[in-house]
């Protein structure tokens, strides 16, 4: 299992990610949401493209 851990606080944990040049990605699912706020701001990069968080449905 994978975890995201920050200052103690567990962010993320799945049984299911990928793993991209030595980075974890976990899925949407994964996310401790209580850690985390929506936002419209989006990153990009020229090899893996637009990413942003939408809201769940």
């Amino acid at each position: 299992m994978a975890k995201a851990i920050w200052n103690s606080t567990v962010l993320a944990e799945s049984e299911s990610y990928e793993t991209v040049e030595g980075n974890i990605y976990f899925p949407l699912s994964a996310l401790n949401r209580e850690h985390f706020v929506e936002s419209s701001t989006t990153t990009g990069c020229p090899w893996k493209g637009t990413a942003a968080i939408s809201p769940s449905t």
